[in-house]
């Protein structure tokens, strides 16, 4: 009876994903919910499929005082790769361990595929979660072999179809040739790709990345990554990442999760998150981002470079305008709206691609525009810039600094507690 206490309880509380599943609390002592299509959608994303992770509701702390977490809530599909972002402290890790079972849920639901994996009253062990884990150093065993580090997490398999799984994932990311190879031998690559085959030979319903590609060059790190997609689709898990990266973040998710403060300030795919932030707070961690201060006189800003429009703030009150450097227009663009201040270049850098221009402004305030015309003008030179209104974001003013939580530790610090779960996955 205790068990159908706890569903009942987790049936009420799963209200974000309209979890509605009556039916299984004639016949579930291991608590196998699934997701209900027929009734509704997830109210995340509107798929009716069944979510490989749930996460609902989740707070947490350490120490009892040390909150890290603050109903946290996201889903994740099968095939679908989400992003958590955000400054150190600000609650990425801790997400990850409470989701692989690492760390005792406090507050709050996780859901692996259609079992329960956890609540304030349940604790499945590590290793019963269909959940698999890459972490940031790759926590290879230097001891053994290439395929034994694979095979790894593959002990309830006889002899024989654990080396077959182990063999297939290594052919997978073009390894198994390496198979009875010393991981100490391999380059910092094929590391990497060691460390996918073994989180994904055992089959996870989910993947979970801690800065998987933090350890790479450039060059590598970019063609890596894009391995990386297309190992994770084929495989059918949903992969929940962790990074600090956002240029990462927007090539490999579907969907990125921005984090502050043990809370999600903002979760959606990346076009939206980019051209269409909530906050200050959003929109700096994409790029850089020019930043006009102002007062709302008459439903606008007053900024150096001229009046913008201002919805939903208060008269009278202090607020940003904000702009990207390739959302600036100059020249000739910016002299035909007609609104255009002249500045003075303050220095002009060609990138390959795109040119970066500081232009100091009268009023004293620097602004970057980002240009594709490749001639550049010289420092010193006067340059007409203008604000796109369409391409203008308006916040209240704030005093964003970037909080630590020192609550928030690396995840590689664990990283063999974590394997030692993975021996029991099939």
């Amino acid at each position: 009876m205790l068990v159908i206490a706890n569903e009942l309880h987790y049936l009420v509380g799963m209200k974000r994903f309209r979890l509605n599943l009556p039916a299984r609390l004639a016949r579930s002592p291991e608590l196998a919910i699934p997701f209900d299509a027929s009734s509704a959608a997830c109210m995340t994303c509107a798929r009716h499929d069944t979510p490989a992770l749930v996460i609902d509701g989740v707070s947490h702390s350490y120490g009892g005082t040390d909150v890290v977490l603050r109903d946290v809530s996201l889903c994740l599909h099968a095939g679908e790769i989400v992003s958590l972002v955000g400054p150190s402290g600000c609650g990425k890790t801790t997400t990850l361990r409470l989701v692989a079972g690492l760390e005792r849920l406090q507050q709050g639901y996780v859901q692996v595929g259609d079992q329960l994996a956890a609540s304030a009253t349940l604790h499945r062990p590590a290793e019963a979660r269909n959940v698999g884990m890459m972490f940031q150093d790759y926590a290879l065993f230097p001891h053994l072999s290439v395929l034994e580090n694979v095979s790894f997490g593959l002990a309830r398999l006889d002899g024989a179809e654990r080396r077959t799984r182990a063999m297939a994932a290594l052919q997978d990311v073009g390894l198994a040739s390496f198979a009875n190879r010393n991981p100490a031998t391999l380059s910092g690559g094929q590391q990497q790709r060691v460390a996918l085959a073994r989180a994904l030979a055992p089959r996870p319903k989910v993947v979970l990345l801690d800065e998987p590609f933090s350890g790479l060059d450039a060059e590598l790190r970019r063609k890596v990554r894009g391995d990386a997609i297309h190992l994770l689709k084929a495989s059918g898990a949903g992969a929940l990442m962790v990074t600090h990266d956002p240029e990462e973040a927007l090539f490999m998710s579907e969907r990125i999760a921005v984090m502050r403060d043990g809370r999600i300030e903002q979760y959606g795919d990346p076009k939206t998150l980019y051209d269409e932030p909530k906050s200050a707070y959003v929109a700096r961690f994409f790029s850089e981002i020019n930043e006009l201060t102002g007062v709302v006189r008459n439903g606008c800003i007053a900024t150096a470079l001229g009046a913008v429009r201002a919805v939903d703030l208060d008269e009278g009150a202090s607020a940003l305008a904000m702009t990207r450097p390739e959302h600036l227009l100059t020249g000739m663009a910016a002299t035909a709206t007609g609104r255009a201040v002249e500045g003075r270049v303050g220095f002009a850098r060609w990138l390959g691609r795109t040119a970066l221009i500081e232009v100091m402004l009268p009023s004293g305030e620097a602004v970057l525009a980002r240009t594709a015309d490749s001639q550049t003008p010289g420092e010193g030179e006067v340059l007409a810039v203008a604000l796109d209104p369409g391409r203008t974001l308006c916040f209240a003013s704030d005093s964003d600094i970037d909080a630590i939580d020192a609550g928030d530790a690396p995840l590689g610090e664990i990283a063999q507690q974590g394997l030692a779960f993975s021996a029991g996955l099939r």
